[in-house]
């Protein structure tokens, strides 16, 4: 299944969950019949999915049991995708995580591989839709904004010191998401939080794959483009530390919770490794694709501006 997060374009609309089909959007949250709580239903939906799937299938099986109404598509040009977990509990993210990154001549980062993995925050006030704009901060402030395109993952059950072996059950689907980076306030100290937590720089989306489409992330080719131009070009099968060891890690150190939401890495062609670099300016649209999971796209402006 593929599952999102939008709104009506109508003033006063809530978040909704919708299933994807095609180019249209079935109200699943309508469809359940107020089984939902309103106020976060997709991480609602997250967290009961084993009880809450069999009565969507059902449902969706059996349409002439429904009122019309409930089971009506809405084009998906017609509604706003939001992120599909607009307010995550946590937003993890993994550094240095594909050789060929590494390597790349970035002023102030190491050229060899980390002992350890390398974990950061993105706080969730950084959580932005799929298409929304990226807002980059007031020249004053930087212009170092870089872009990342990276696989990520949606965390589907509650867990701790889960066995490498058994990551993928703690999995409930994958998404496409930009490391946007502010690469001089991320370099300033050992900790890169304040450098990838600016607002609207983790967007993600544009819905949740889940693994029953979709079982091993592992082969995956993700792309990322700056006005067109291919920038970054790679597959997750190149990863350091694949998801389930990621996993395997993270849930040594903190309880994983339905809806926590993990950036995977990213691979070479940022803007801080080119010569010379090639930072994000206002204007510029940034697309990030990954194969079987679909794309986000957006346009940057400046703070100001926004």
């Amino acid at each position: 299944m593929q599952l999102c997060t939008f709104q009506s374009k109508e003033p006063n609309g809530l978040p909704e969950v919708g299933l994807v089909q095609g180019d249209q959007i079935v109200p699943v949250q309508r469809a359940l019949l107020g089984l939902l709580a309103p106020h976060q239903p997709m991480l609602d939906l997250i967290t009961r999915w084993e009880t809450v799937r069999p009565i969507l299938q059902a449902r969706m099986m059996q349409p002439s049991t429904q009122p019309a109404s409930l089971l009506a598509s809405l084009p998906m040009n017609q509604v706003r995708l939001l992120a599909p977990v607009p307010r995550p509990g946590k937003v993890l993210g993994i550094g240095l995580n594909y050789l060929e990154h590494i390597q790349e001549n970035i002023v102030g980062e190491s050229r060899t591989v980390p002992e350890h993995q390398v974990w950061f925050t993105k706080l969730v006030t950084a959580v932005n839709g799929p298409f929304d704009p990226i807002v980059l901060p007031d020249e004053a402030v930087s212009s170092m904004t870089d872009y990342e395109a990276e696989l990520v993952v949606i965390i589907g059950q509650r867990c701790k010191h889960v066995p490498r072996e058994r990551a993928h059950e703690v999995v409930f689907g994958y998404c496409v998401g930009n490391d946007v980076s502010v690469r001089d306030w991320q370099k300033r100290t050992s900790q890169w939080t304040l450098g990838k937590s600016f607002d609207t720089h983790a967007p993600f989306g544009p819905w949740i794959t889940t693994t029953d489409a979709l079982p091993d992330p592992h082969q995956l080719g993700l792309r990322g483009f700056v006005n067109e131009e291919l920038r970054q070009s790679s597959n997750t099968r190149l990863m350091i530390h694949d998801v389930w060891a990621q996993i395997a890690l993270l849930s040594q150190a903190m309880t994983l919770e339905p809806g926590d939401v993990i950036y995977t890495g990213t691979c070479s062609g940022v803007g801080a490794g080119m010569t010379p670099p090639k930072f994000l300016r206002s204007g510029d649209r940034v697309r990030i694709e990954i194969d079987h999971l679909g794309a986000i796209d957006a346009i940057c402006a400046s703070e100001r501006h926004s």
